[in-house]
């Protein structure tokens, strides 16, 4: 009965360790035949069929396996997960996330700020910096585009990549505006960029205090949020919490550094609501029931 019970988990295991390991060895093939496309290299016909054959092959398995996982009862999370890697979905969920931020920042709309929670900017000291990295690549743009006038393949494909990198760094600096640092009831959420959305109970913070610090030394235990090269706040906890890196490796941490465009008023309004928090009466017991 158990081995019964076994086989189709383990079939199911093996399955999509197979089209994870057909994807490992098909895409890095079909993105070195691109460059070797667009570097001018001839690649026989027959190759080229076999390649794109490939792609859609794998392509049709990957849409035939979602649906089955969906079938057995996965949610779509899930069933994506049971697919792509880890590490993988992080990435894209990154890059998904800085491309909606664009959008936020057009739209003058924030991220995660509710109804009587207190944000907090800080992207103001980055932004000069960040223009700076725009203008940059796009100058890098125009001037590529004229090199490569005379190679059409090569010019579509490295303005594609340009122009992404424009958006990119533009991404990069409208995630820190849109996504502020939060002070809600009972947490302190604190952010950079798009990759770093960290949430810490106030009753794990033992101290704070105003540190103005422009060098940061890598050390066991301490994550610093710096903006322009600068942390403005010292936050000191009471145990660690997990501050997972971008590829989703765990980071117990417990000092964060970070900056606001207005540090004052964050440590005036966080100990406010600290002191809240702690003097808080407990909860009314009721009165001690009858044998």
């Amino acid at each position: 009965m158990t081995s019964t019970a076994i086989r189709p988990e383990s079939a199911r295991h093996a399955g999509t360790r197979l089209l994870r390991a057909v994807a490992y060895a098909v895409l890095p093939a079909e993105v070195v035949l691109a460059v070797a496309l667009v570097a001018g290299v001839r690649i026989p016909p027959a190759v080229l069929v076999a390649a794109e054959t490939a792609v859609l092959l794998l392509m049709a398995a990957e849409a035939a396996a979602y649906l089955r996982l969906r079938r057995r009862g996965l949610s779509r999370r899930e069933a994506i997960g049971e697919l792509v890697p880890g590490p993988v979905l992080r990435l894209i969920g990154h890059e998904l996330r800085l491309m909606a931020s664009l959008g936020l920042w057009v739209a003058r709309r924030r991220h995660g700020v509710r109804a009587g929670d207190r944000p907090f900017p800080h992207a103001r000291d980055q932004a000069a910096l960040m223009y700076g990295f725009a203008f940059v690549c796009l100058v890098e743009t125009v001037g590529m585009s004229y090199l490569l006038a005379d190679a059409p393949v090569a010019h579509a494909v490295v303005l594609v990549l340009d122009v992404y990198t424009v958006l990119f760094v533009l991404g990069l600096h409208a995630a820190s505006v849109t996504r502020p640092h939060v002070l809600a009831p009972g947490v302190l959420r604190l952010r950079q960029a798009a990759h770093v959305d960290l949430h810490i109970p106030l009753e794990r913070i033992a101290a704070v205090r105003h540190e103005l610090l422009f060098t940061h030394e890598r050390a066991e235990g301490e994550l610093n949020l710096a903006v322009g090269s600068q942390t403005s706040l010292t936050i000191e906890l009471t145990e660690p919490i997990d501050a997972p890196r971008l590829l989703g490796a765990p980071r117990p941490v417990r000092t964060v550094r970070a900056h606001a465009d207005d540090p004052r008023a964050l440590l005036r309004e966080l100990r406010h609501a600290l002191t809240r928090a702690r003097t808080a009466p407990s909860p009314a017991q009721g009165p001690p029931a009858s044998a």
